[in-house]
């Protein structure tokens, strides 16, 4: 049974992993569009400061992460 929380009367998925949590982004876009989730993650992933998180948090925590083809990968994604 997977962990949930309640955010605004809504229940959000936590997934653990090696005492880490993590929470689910499909159900907090399912908050902001019950019917198009995948819409809204979309625009969020076409979002320059989305973009640059993962690029942070890929660079903290993934030893394999390689900078210079995610900088490929932001230029390709029109992120400047």
């Amino acid at each position: 049974m997977m962990a949930k929380i309640n955010v605004k009367k809504k229940e959000i998925a936590i997934i653990s992993v090696a005492d880490n949590d993590y929470v689910s982004i499909t159900y907090i876009a399912k908050y902001k569009n019950p019917n198009n989730a995948d819409d809204v993650i979309k625009n969020w992933l076409q979002n320059r400061n989305t973009i640059e998180l993962l690029g942070l948090w890929e660079t903290l925590h993934n030893p394999n992460f390689k900078p210079l083809e995610f900088e490929g990968f932001k230029k390709e994604a029109e992120i400047k």
